[in-house]
């Protein structure tokens, strides 16, 4: 039998992901955010919910651009600072040591330090409720070459994302392999 747990914000997995913007003063700025994922396939786009309370929310309608670093397990610690302190009192990168660099694609900076990075350009705002959904169209991915496997493409295992339970507050890292995609329910009949 299933627990119902009622109407609540949570849903597995759920990213750790580390939005990257430019305040009015030209300023790098980052904050961690849950709520996104993909959104469409053509165009390419991301969505990421944020509140109007948050810093970078005021950045991304003033520049119309957004990154999205993804973390590394090796760097939850500063993952986890970025998400509890605010850009507009803190200056993130330094308090980190981690490095800004500014998008040749986007109005935005990105980590240096994070294997994995999607520059988008805002393409829709959409008003929720407590957040607003920002819909941006990526227009690059970048990743380590460190982080990518055999055929030359990003690896999950090297990437080795952060994953966040939004419930009990807790990091976790992906798991293994279970099989090849389209694949492994060929034989169900």
């Amino acid at each position: 039998m299933k627990k119902s747990f009622g109407a609540k914000t949570l849903v597995f997995p759920t990213p750790v992901w580390i939005v990257g913007t430019y305040d009015k003063g030209g300023r790098p700025n980052v904050m961690a955010a849950a709520w996104g994922g993909i959104c469409c396939s053509r165009p390419p786009c991301v969505a990421v919910s944020l509140r109007k309370a948050t810093y970078s929310y005021g950045n991304i309608v003033e520049r119309k651009a957004f990154t999205i670093s993804v973390p590394s397990e090796a760097h939850a610690r500063e993952a986890d600072y970025i998400g509890i302190v605010s850009g507009k009192t803190v200056d993130k990168f330094a308090a980190t040591r981690l490095t800004p660099v500014r998008s040749a694609l986007v109005d935005a900076p990105f980590v240096g330090e994070f294997p994995f990075v999607v520059e988008c350009r805002l393409l829709h705002t959409i008003e929720i409720g407590l957040h607003t959904q920002f819909i941006g169209e990526i227009l690059d991915v970048k990743v380590e070459e460190s982080a990518c496997g055999e055929m030359g493409l990003p690896d999950i295992e090297k990437v080795r994302p952060i994953l966040f339970d939004p419930e009990i507050n807790t990091y976790h890292g992906v798991g293994r392999k279970l099989g090849r995609a389209y694949s492994i329910g060929k034989d169900i009949r």
